[in-house]
Parts: structure tokens; sequence; C-alpha cells
């Protein structure tokens, strides 16, 4: 039985994730990594991790099927999961942005704004805070072509570089928050293996300063 379960976000993290991990001492076979398998232990056997999409991590830790998880604080937001969230691991930066074509319509618009968002909740309650009424349009990819295509006035979405945007034509408007991933905690879990947590917490906050001060 292994001491701690994590949940790892599948793609653009689950490297990260897995090296910020590897230099607490926590490490996962290559052969392991390479068959595909989505339940597999660490080289000590001490830790399980279970690959999941990244907006079924909190839902995982929360209901404590596993006790800890990686995820970015964009998906926290939108989930409005009820974790700990003991340690930012400094990975995965991004922003969560309004973007259109046309960034003076939107900072000028006085009627109903469309907003094509994958992030429904986090654009709500950003508009909501304003004063400002808005449609939501929730797609799940693509959310660039929205705006561009006439779908909506706006959107709400992730950016990394923002070549993305340039190449459709849009603009950032506002940056409503920035995001990094978290490492998040299992509110029982962190009472009932409260040593072995602690442990984990210690080993990845020491790599993240470490590389701070590099």
């Amino acid at each position: 039985m292994p001491e701690l379960i994590i949940a790892l976000p599948k793609g653009r993290l689950q490297d990260a994730a897995l090296a910020r991990l590897a230099c607490a001492g926590v490490r996962v076979n290559g052969a392991a990594l390479a068959s595909r398998r989505l339940a597999i232990a660490d080289e000590t056997g001490r830790f399980r991790f279970i690959f999941v999409k990244p907006a079924d991590v909190p839902v995982y830790v929360e209901h404590g099927i596993a006790d800890c998880g990686v995820v970015g604080r964009d998906v926290l937001l939108e989930s409005a999961a009820d974790l700990l969230q003991p340690l930012d691991l400094k990975i995965g930066r991004c922003r969560i942005v309004v973007a259109s074509p046309h960034p003076e319509t939107v900072m000028n618009n006085f009627g109903m704004l469309r907003v094509a968002t994958k992030y429904p909740r986090i654009a709500a309650e950003h508009f909501g805070a304003r004063g400002l009424p808005i449609e939501i349009i929730e797609l799940s990819g693509s959310v660039e072509l929205a705006p561009v295509l006439g779908l909506s006035d706006c959107i709400v979405d992730v950016v990394e570089t923002g070549r993305t945007l340039a190449e459709n034509n849009l603009s950032i408007v506002e940056v409503i928050c920035e995001s990094t991933a978290r490492l998040v905690v299992n509110r029982a879990s962190y009472q009932l293996k409260a040593k072995t947590v602690a442990d984990l917490i210690r080993a990845l906050g020491e790599g993240v300063r470490q590389e701070t001060f590099a």
C-alpha cells in the first residue's frame, strides 16, 4: 500500500511536475512512464501516481481518491474545490486574460458583452465584480476563433506566450490573474498522513527555493 497517492495532470504540466518531484527524491522509472499506464508507483513504492485530465485533479483529491495533486491555479479557481494549497511549485506559469480583436470596444462597452471561454466561473466572477452584464458562451477548445468569427466580443482564456492570440489578431484587454501550478492536498490526508505529507511539502519546497536562488 503506497504512503501517498498523487494525482498528476496529463499534458503540458506533466513533465514539469515529474521533474519537480524527481528533485524532491520522488522518481518514476522511465519504462513505467513509457508503458502508458494511468497508475504507476515511484521507484521506492512509497508513492503512486495517477494521471488524469487537469480539470479532474481537484476532483480526485477533494474526494480522497488521491492524497495530493499538482494542478494549475487556473483550474483551481474554476473548480472552487475545497483543498489545501500548501505550496506554489513555480511551474506552468501563465496568465488568465481577457482578449479581443477590438479592445477599445470591450473597454468602452456599456451593453451586454458576449464572452467565450473555457472558464465560465472565472469569467462570471471577474465581470460580475465590475458590474458588467455578460452572456457566457462556454467552449471546450479553439476559444480564440470565437471573436474572429463573430461568436463573441471577447474571450477569457489562459495565455502562456501570447503567440496564439497574436496569430489570430487578438490583443490582451486586461490580465485577470497570474497562474502557476500548486501542490494541493486533501484535508483528511493532511491530518491522517501528516508526516508523509509534511516531508513531501518540505522536499518540494526546498527544490523550489534552490531553483529560485540558482
